[in-house]
């Protein structure tokens, strides 16, 4: 029997389109994830893949749709309250703050199904718990609320209000969520995008950028002592960094500086799958990890114990 394929998407924003190549890996091999699990971009990507679209189609969207400015400034615009009721019933005035699940849906493709029911493959989106303070799965129900709550960077977008509770990003508790797979996949491959601050260290970063700087080093902490505690099978690091988590505007440019984690991946998980098929107990983890300046054709395939 064929090994279960279970794929984890993790948070980063803009940098988060890199997860198209991991997609498409699995098309080129011809495997489907028995469930997908994501935490905000991670998430958004994942349901796209979820409802059936290729990574060629997703690819094709996300880089139409921000091809220019003009078009996603009028995208943005259709997300204002449509009267001074729902103005008032949004919170009124938030400086900064827009309506996570109006961009969600003006952003994402008109056919994307309503409900996770409808999707194809088994879909976890993984969100905040703001007064709770736990992390937690959504997997039914309406589908584009869950990833409005996944993806509402507390800087950017309003917490969701769902099913009577405040949610926020995913990534806040969850970062990389691979660890809810254990129960449906053999092999787990989960990736990471949410990279770190990088820039000059004589300049002092503005406010915004500092606070979605110190969000990512809180992430990568807790990604970093889960892969050390229980690892994925494989782990994928596209080399993210130089991208902020804004930076939509650059789909094409964070598309081509990614693409050699290509070849690794498939390596990683023909080893995998050899190795589960012949039956090797192989707790060792496959990191692969993308160019860099130093590494201008990747890091390619590395194994740690």
């Amino acid at each position: 029997m064929a090994p279960r394929i279970g794929l984890a998407l993790g948070g980063g924003g803009a940098r988060g389109i890199a997860h198209i190549h991991v997609l498409a890996v699995l098309d080129e091999l011809g495997l489907v994830p028995t469930r997908i699990v994501g935490s905000s971009i991670g998430a958004i990507m994942g349901a796209g893949y979820a409802a059936g679209l290729s990574a060629q189609t997703i690819s094709d969207y996300v880089t139409e749709s921000f091809a220019d400015m003009p078009k996603v400034i009028s995208r943005l615009w259709q997300t204002r309250p449509p009267s001074f009721q729902h103005f008032m019933a949004d919170g009124g005035l938030r400086i900064g703050q827009l309506n996570a699940e109006r961009v969600v849906r003006v952003f994402l493709p008109d056919d994307l199904p309503e409900t996770f029911e409808e999707l194809r493959t088994p879909l976890g989106v993984m969100a905040t718990d703001f007064y709770r303070r736990l992390e937690c799965e959504l997997d039914s129900g309406d589908l584009f609320s869950a990833l409005a709550a996944s993806a509402a960077i507390p800087a950017v977008f309003r917490p969701v209000k769902r099913q009577g509770r405040i949610l926020i990003d995913g990534g806040i508790y969850n970062p990389l969520p691979y660890d809810r797979l254990r129960d449906h996949a053999d092999i787990l491959i989960a990736c990471d995008v949410n990279g770190g601050p990088e820039g000059d260290p004589s300049i002092v970063p503005a406010t915004m950028e500092a606070m979605v700087g110190a969000s990512q080093l809180m992430m990568q902490s807790i990604i970093d002592l889960k892969v050390k505690v229980a690892p994925p099978d494989i782990l994928v690091r596209p080399y993210v960094s130089p991208y902020r988590v804004l930076d939509f505007m650059r789909s094409d440019e964070i598309l081509l500086a990614t693409l050699s984690i290509k070849d690794g991946l498939k390596r990683a998980i023909a080893g995998a799958i050899e190795a589960r098929e012949k039956g090797v107990d192989n707790r060792s983890l496959a990191i692969v990890e993308g160019a860099t300046a130093s590494h201008p054709h990747g890091l390619g395939t590395q194994a740690a114990e």
